[in-house]
């Protein structure tokens, strides 16, 4: 969920790439020297249009105090105090788990004392926190909704506590039984809620819309069969939504997921599965945006048991799988929310205006707060122990770093908007201390960050004073190819913009790069294909219609549009559920302003399986994309060295990976023995090409041509080649092994 639509994302130009090293102050994941030194070279031998400061500091020498960034980019030296003093601050928090609570990794573990527990001997143990409350009872189906029976004892920290003892060595609850818990606050009276820790709700429409928390105790608990898989070198994430991933009218399910989806995925070539709407929501529409109950996995696609089924499976085809996690704010929901739990309007939020989200009409957290950490750093480790989730996309990052949240708010790249009054500094240390303690618990945990404003030393380790992401999404990109689509012909693409938009990143951060998400495809907008072909996608996307223009001129592009997406714009490349074939059409959940149609909140993978229909050809070559990556590894490999970018003939050419990559933009033309310049020497093959017949393309290049480099200096390459580049075509090509 983007903060702030018009913000671009645009980050000061190319700075010199921050990386990680080691603290002695903290426990964090530990970055060797070596690995510094590589980061430091790799700086020197990007290419960028811009001055670069000078690296001044060895990587011996890069302070470990939470200044390290500044050394790595000294542009941020103005900023190097208050830098210092968020580290200081995330520092001191966790001094403080320390000293009182058996450190960050206990701190964490809340789930295990919170909630509701069921002991070995069966005996069940319910704490909640409600400082404000007078009274609690914990009440439900068992004892007949009595709010008597079960009255719970408050401790001097506001923390409600019954003990529950077993009944002939089984649980008092009974396994999927509803329960609340009643509370008595002052100036209201009686008020009775779901359990804030609670780990399954459900809803009964036939009674009401309101969810109900239910105690989940299986007699057979799931026991995992596959290992986690290791950390990809290379990120090629499928952002997926469970409950559209059916090709039928209705919300599919975990286990259809898993038996469907799962091996689509696999084939494709994707390694990281980022699963959407997972923590429980109570409006569908929301995307999965306004959560309701976070220990909640939800139950409209089945049980727990089936989303880890689901996981495991994935672990077991090689796939990592990450959670699409919102604690950016909370759905305002007071019956079935945390809000307003014990009765106050600042439990877990900020209390009155500060703590509400004008747009997203949305609670926002007191991050600042000893327990409203331990809730939220719990709930990141409830998922990665009890789900086996591998890491997060933590949605909304723009919201919890800022206190305009990015509300009317344009980002420039000026570093001055990284700092000041404007930043919400509790929000950063919040987030500091939550992949502080994910890369503690799992060194090979993945965290992506979803912000549009480009903070400097998001994805540096919080031991350099940076926020830990390990990447961040470049939000930019997708904003400029629609805007090319929607207002410039093809004969007005800047090609030169085009390379300036997909590299300009900060170097040594690692970014996710994508064409389009689900941002895209939500209702009011249009993915790239329904851009690309309109109307022509309902009449001559058959194979035994025309080939029109129109046609041929989508699928060249879309093909094109992601390639070099995926080859320039990052170190990982993300594809939002079913886009690889251009799904048409745009995503649109039930509600009161669709009559609650389901028409447009499903996946029509009925049209992909036609072998009648060219959703085919763009499929394949997704897959060709991945596989390839997965082969020569561009997305890891340094930067891409663009030699190329004729704005006259709309061609580009780069090196990345040892691959030379060749695109040709122009509308009409294509060029025979065209010239380009290749700094290694030898003979070169073409292994991917988008004219071929299996892709949508017309079969215009012969694939065993070999192209032998001459040592003639071209584009500030000491060799060259000349190869023929049909219009709207791309090939790229490798050395003959």
């Amino acid at each position: 969920m983007t903060t702030s639509p018009s913000s671009s994302g645009t980050v000061k130009p190319a700075t010199t790439p921050p990386t990680t090293t080691t603290s002695n102050k903290l426990k964090a994941t530990t970055v060797s020297e070596e690995t510094i030194a590589t980061l430091a070279s790799k700086v020197e031998s990007l290419e960028v249009t811009t001055t670069e400061p000078k690296m001044d500091a060895a990587p011996e020498e890069i302070p470990k105090d939470g200044t390290g960034a500044v050394y790595l980019d000294p542009w941020l030296g103005p900023w190097k105090d208050e830098i210092k003093s968020r580290h200081d601050a995330a520092a001191a928090w966790i001094e403080k788990f320390d000293k009182y609570e058996g450190g960050l990794d206990n701190f964490s573990k809340g789930y295990e004392r919170y909630g509701i527990n069921v002991k070995p001997n069966g005996d069940i143990v319910y704490r909640e926190w409600a400082p404000n409350a007078l009274t609690a009872a914990l009440i439900g189906e068992f004892n007949d909704w009595n709010r008597e029976s079960h009255h719970m004892k408050k401790d001097s920290f506001g923390v409600w506590e019954i003990t529950l003892p077993a009944v002939n060595g089984k649980p008092a609850i009974p396994h999927n039984t509803k329960i609340k818990i009643s509370f008595v606050v002052p100036h209201k009276g009686r008020i009775e809620r779901l359990p804030a820790w609670i780990k399954r709700v459900t809803q009964d429409l036939s009674v009401s819309p309101i969810y109900d928390a239910v105690f989940w105790n299986p007699p057979q608990k799931y026991v995992f069969k596959n290992a986690r898989p290791p950390k990809p070198k290379s990120a090629r994430v499928y952002e997926a939504h469970v409950g559209i991933s059916t090709s039928e009218c209705r919300v599919g399910t975990y286990k259809e997921f898993t038996a469907n989806i799962l091996p689509r995925i696999k084939k494709l070539g994707y390694n990281i599965i980022q699963l959407m709407a997972v923590q429980e929501h109570a409006y569908y529409a929301s995307f999965g945006y306004q959560v309701t109950n976070f220990f909640a996995a939800s139950s409209r696609y089945g049980t727990p048991e089936d989303l880890m089924e689901l996981i495991d499976t994935a672990h077991g085809l090689g796939l990592t799988v990450l959670l699409d996690i919102v604690h950016s704010h909370a759905c305002k929901n007071v019956e079935d929310g945390i809000n307003e739990f014990d009765g106050t309007d600042h439990l877990y939020f900020h209390e009155g205006t500060k703590g509400r989200h004008e747009l997203w009409d949305s609670r926002l957290f007191n991050y600042g707060h000893h327990e409203v950490l331990r809730f939220l750093l719990s709930n990141l480790r409830f998922y990665m122990e009890e789900y086996q989730f591998d890491g997060f996309r933590f949605d909304g990052v723009t919201s919890i770093l800022y206190t305009h949240h990015g509300i009317g708010t344009g980002f420039s790249g000026g570093y001055h908007e990284y700092f000041g009054a404007n930043v919400d500094t509790e929000g950063i240390i919040y987030l500091m201390l939550a992949n502080e303690l994910l890369h503690q618990v799992h060194p090979e945990v993945i965290t992506i960050a979803e912000d549009v404003s480009g903070m400097p030393a998001l994805c540096l380790p919080l031991e350099l004073g940076g926020v830990g992401f390990d990447y961040r999404l470049a939000m930019a990109i997708p904003d400029m190819w629609i805007k090319l689509l929607k207002e410039k012909s093809d004969d007005d693409w800047d090609v030169a913009n085009i390379c300036w938009t997909l590299i300009n990143r900060r170097h040594g951060e690692k970014t996710i790069a994508y064409a389009e998400s689900h941002d895209q495809a939500l209702v009011g907008d249009k993915s790239l294909l329904m851009w690309l072909c309109d109307k022509e996608l309902y009449t001559h996307m058959s194979t035994l219609t025309e080939f029109t223009p129109v046609i041929e001129r989508g699928l060249a592009l879309h093909k094109m549009i992601r390639l070099i997406t995926h080859g320039l714009g990052g170190e990982g490349y993300l594809n939002f559920e079913g886009n690889e074939f251009g799904h048409p059409e745009w995503l649109d959940f039930p509600r009161a302003g669709n009559n609650n149609s389901f028409w447009y909140a499903r996946r029509q993978w009925n049209i992909l399986d036609d072998p009648l229909l060219r959703y085919k050809f763009l499929n394949e070559f997704d897959a060709a994309m991945q596989h390839l990556e997965e082969k020569f590894g561009w997305l890891s490999a340094p930067q891409a060295y663009i030699s190329l970018k004729n704005q006259g003939d709309k061609v580009i050419v780069f090196e990345r990976a040892n691959l030379i990559w060749i695109f040709n933009f122009h509308p009409s033309k294509s060029f025979a023995d065209y010239r380009i310049g290749i700094e290694k020497p030898g003979q070169y093959q073409i292994v991917l090409n988008s004219d071929r017949p299996e892709f949508g393309g017309l079969d215009r290049i012969d694939e065993k041509t070999r192209f032998f480099t001459t040592p003639e200096s071209w584009d500030n390459r000491a060799n060259s080649t000349q190869v023929y580049i049909p219009t709207r075509t791309v090939i790229v090509l490798a050395l003959v092994d």
